[in-house]
């Protein structure tokens, strides 16, 4: 359900959110190796997410990329959205264009429920959220 990209987003915000603040910013080259997302595309992605003021940057010397507080209040809805649109968590299983409820594929009834849910508690969870489960031990993210 979750493209590359939004994977990547979402894990590079998560080390954002872990280990920088507004005094510790980190450059996009120190958070691909231990995130294992190719430098370029990191950078792109993490271009887009400041655009969008999903993380926040400072150019120049002592410069790179930090979460504020706002940043960390984020859902990971939005940042889905930023990366790959609405359409990926709304498309059909099936890639069929007229698909909806009035007009199911074949799949539609095996996931509909099942994927409404999932959007709802990307709509509900906030960076923060995963953050505050990391610190507890309830998940983990090597890094």
């Amino acid at each position: 359900m979750l493209s590359n990209s939004s994977k990547y987003a979402i894990k590079a915000v998560l080390y954002l959110a872990v280990n920088s603040s507004p005094k510790q910013r980190i450059l996009a080259k120190d958070i691909s190796v231990p995130t294992n997302i190719p430098k370029a595309y990191l950078s792109k992605i993490l271009q887009e997410l400041s655009r969008h003021h999903i993380v926040s940057s400072l150019r120049g010397p002592g410069g790179g990329f930090y979460l504020s507080d706002e940043n960390r209040a984020i859902s990971l809805l939005e940042i889905i959205r930023v990366i790959d649109g609405g359409y990926r968590l709304t498309s059909c299983m099936l890639s069929l264009k007229d698909c909806d409820e009035e007009h199911p594929c074949p799949m539609h009834d095996l996931v509909g429920g099942t994927k409404a849910q999932f959007v709802e508690n990307l709509r509900r969870t906030t960076v923060n959220d995963l953050v505050e489960d990391i610190a507890e031990g309830r998940s983990f993210l090597p890094l």
